[in-house]
């Protein structure tokens, strides 16, 4: 996935999404499943998941549960929005398509990319993928919107 902005972030993001590491390694379902930030631009964010034995969906393989990369994939689009626009406002994921190519190589950590392409008044358009080093290689693709509740709060 391309570096650039979308269209919809004309400055530079307001928003660190790395401050928000100690709350997410120690906090909520993301501190359980052990995600991690990892790195960010205007409309772009990464993020990981540490391969763990807690994560595992078979156990004859080893391969991680589709749980906790979907979860992955909704924080760093989720956290992308937020760096696109600049700052923190309350949102809410409508829709996350998830699109599984492959399964991820059991040992090695998940990396998950998610962009903001497009911010209207009340949405926000996300994309993104998850891969375990190889960017090229995906283990998903996820397409996605986000409800911008904070223009519906009065």
């Amino acid at each position: 996935m391309p570096e650039t902005p979308p269209e919809s972030a004309e400055k530079p993001s307001g928003f660190d999404p790395s401050a928000f590491e100690g709350i997410l390694s120690r906090l909520g379902h993301g501190g359980h499943l052990g995600m991690r930030y990892r790195a960010h631009g205007v409309g772009w964010v990464e993020m990981e998941l540490p391969y763990a034995e807690r994560l595992i969906g078979d156990v004859e393989t080893g391969v991680i549960a589709s749980g906790p990369i979907i979860s992955l994939m909704d924080n760093a689009t989720s956290l992308s929005v937020w760096t696109a626009i600049g700052e923190f406002r309350p949102q809410v994921t409508l829709d996350l398509r998830v699109d599984y190519m492959r399964p991820a190589t059991p040992g090695k950590t998940v990396i998950g990319r998610g962009e903001c392409y497009k911010v209207t008044r009340s949405m926000a358009f996300v994309r993104g993928i998850a891969h375990d080093g190889d960017a090229d290689d995906p283990v998903a693709h996820v397409a996605g919107t986000f409800i911008r509740i904070d223009n519906f709060l009065g």
